[in-house]
């Protein structure tokens, strides 16, 4: 995946967040801006043709909307209330799906990144679905919404892909099913890395496997439990590691992150308080009382085995782009040097 310099300096180019209103002048920018909303068209035509309900969750939040590292949260002031900008509207979706059986829902997801990196922005676009129903189940869900993204964007925007130099045969690739390793496997290829089995993989490891395995999209399963969001199921033959995948796209990376969701009140509160997640919660002031609600609904409703996921809607469009930096895709790319 070497880039000729002339690829470079049309990516640099369209990454400039200091002059961004010029870019809107170039059909390059138009047309990355177009294939954003063909991803985002793909993605919800999905949703629409498999019965899944629309679900408008709630941007301000607890803790409960946030990922696995409390630290880039957004604080604000709600009323005199410490509430954060929502990261996620999982456990949201979670509670209505034992209702609904399939929901989804897009968001803006704030993340407070201190790098200013061609990988992260402090507020992009993430869709989400939870579904009943199990692990494998959800990997087919995840990889035919991506196939339809995809699929959208080749139907509509053939020109702006051919103006952008993409080459759409490697778009092909997209078509299911994925290649799936576990991330045992994935510690045992990278062996020359010096990582060790628990170590959390970095954006160069999962680049490199991909490449290795044939710069295709990749499912990587199974990780260690101490690694991952405290409510995704253990593997009920190994409680060490959980029913979790994360797909990893060429060009981009991490682009989804989905799970089997425990529903146990008892053991969905224990492992809450065991969680680094939490520890970090207490040290900015938090406390169990954040979680209440959900709790609260699992020790009153027999949960049903359920499973969700979240797509990072940038990375998919950067991975579609074969572009080497996420500033890209998007008309507004936030991070801490840039406001609009």
């Amino acid at each position: 995946m070497e880039l000729i310099p002339k690829v470079v300096e049309k990516w640099t180019k369209l990454a400039n967040t200091k002059e961004r209103i010029k870019l809107f002048y170039t059909p390059e920018m138009q047309a990355v801006i177009k294939i954003e909303s063909s991803t985002l068209k793909g993605l919800r035509k999905y949703f629409e043709e498999h019965g899944f309900v629309e679900i408008v969750v709630p941007h301000i939040t607890k803790a409960t909307g946030a990922c696995e590292n409390i630290a880039t949260m957004f604080d604000i002031d709600y009323f005199g209330r410490h509430a954060y900008l929502t990261q996620t509207g999982q456990l949201y979706l979670e509670v209505l799906s034992q209702f609904l059986e399939k929901v989804w829902c897009t968001i803006h997801s704030f993340r407070a990144e201190p790098e200013v990196d061609d990988r992260h922005l402090t507020e992009f676009t993430l869709v989400e679905m939870e579904i009943l129903g199990d692990f494998e189940t959800l990997l087919r869900h995840i990889e035919n919404a991506i196939f339809y993204s995809v699929s959208e964007v080749l139907r509509e925007r053939r020109e702006e892909l051919e103006l952008l130099g993409v080459d759409t045969e490697r778009l092909k690739d997209f078509t299911p099913p994925y290649r799936k390793i576990t991330y045992t496997e994935a510690i045992e290829l990278l062996s020359n890395e010096g990582l060790e089995w628990g170590d959390d993989l970095k954006s160069r490891h999962e680049k490199k496997l991909v490449r290795m395995l044939g710069n295709k999209p990749l499912f990587i399963t199974h990780y260690p439990k101490k690694i991952k969001f405290f409510n995704m199921r253990e593997n009920p033959e190994n409680p060490e590691i959980v029913n979790s995948a994360d797909l990893i796209l060429p060009y981009s990376g991490e682009a989804v992150g989905a799970a089997e969701r425990e529903h146990n009140y008892e053991r969905l509160k224990e492992r809450l308080l065991e969680s680094t997640m939490y520890k970090m919660l207490l040290e900015r002031g938090g406390s169990i009382e954040d979680f209440d609600w959900y709790l609260e609904f699992w020790r009153k409703h027999e949960g049903i085995l359920h499973s969700g996921c979240g797509i990072g809607v940038n990375r998919v469009v950067q991975s579609i782009l074969g572009a080497p930096d996420i500033r890209v895709t998007t008309p507004y790319p936030m991070n801490r040097e840039s406001l609009f």
